[in-house]
């Protein structure tokens, strides 16, 4: 099958997930700052989110550029990685308006946490229709960026319940680290063309 109606579902897809995000963000009533400073958490936890969504929106671009070929599994696992990406507005909103309150942070964590799985599902399953000597097997490896991060998620989720600061900072932390261009994919594609 041809990856072609895949890139533009998942495309289509992402842009209504930010599209939504930033709709989460009520007018204020008021005409002075002070109106705004009241939608700060908001707007921090769509800042936060809108990276997010874009790191994994660059680097399933990335992905699937470095894909020849996918199966009715691909299109299976893309669904279930954009399922968990359609959660982000309704996490967003619900931890801005809480004010990063326990339950809604760990919450947010459980959605990053089940959206970073479903990225590593759907990189295996793309991986299994190439071969292991695919482009995008040898770029990404055994992906331990991947993992870590997935790892990071799951640790936030109890610490939330601790102090919910910690895993707010986890979470612009593993975005921090990501926010570096993966440049796995592209140093494969370059050495191929030299």
């Amino acid at each position: 099958m041809h990856k072609g109606r895949l890139e533009a579902f998942s495309d289509g897809v992402i842009a209504i997930i930010i599209t939504i995000m930033v709709l989460e963000m009520r007018v204020p009533h008021g005409d002075d700052w002070a109106a705004l400073l009241g939608l700060l958490p908001v707007f921090l936890s769509y800042v936060l989110s809108f990276i997010y969504v874009g790191l994994y929106w660059n680097n399933h671009h990335h992905m699937l550029q470095a894909t020849q070929q996918i199966s009715g599994g691909v299109l299976w696992a893309n669904l279930h990685f954009l399922f968990w990406l359609s959660l982000f507005p309704f996490a967003t909103g619900w931890m801005g308006e809480n004010h990063y309150a326990a339950v809604p942070t760990a919450f947010y964590g459980a959605v990053l946490l089940c959206a970073s799985i479903a990225y590593l599902m759907l990189e295996k399953c793309i991986i299994s229709v190439n071969g292991a000597d695919s482009v995008l097997a040898r770029s990404i490896g055994k992906d331990h960026a991947g993992k870590i991060s997935a790892v990071g998620y799951a640790a936030a989720i109890p610490l939330a319940f601790v102090n919910q600061w910690i895993s707010d900072f986890l979470y612009v932390l593993i975005a921090a680290i990501w926010i570096i261009p993966d440049q796995r994919i592209e140093k494969v594609f370059k050495n191929e063309q030299a």
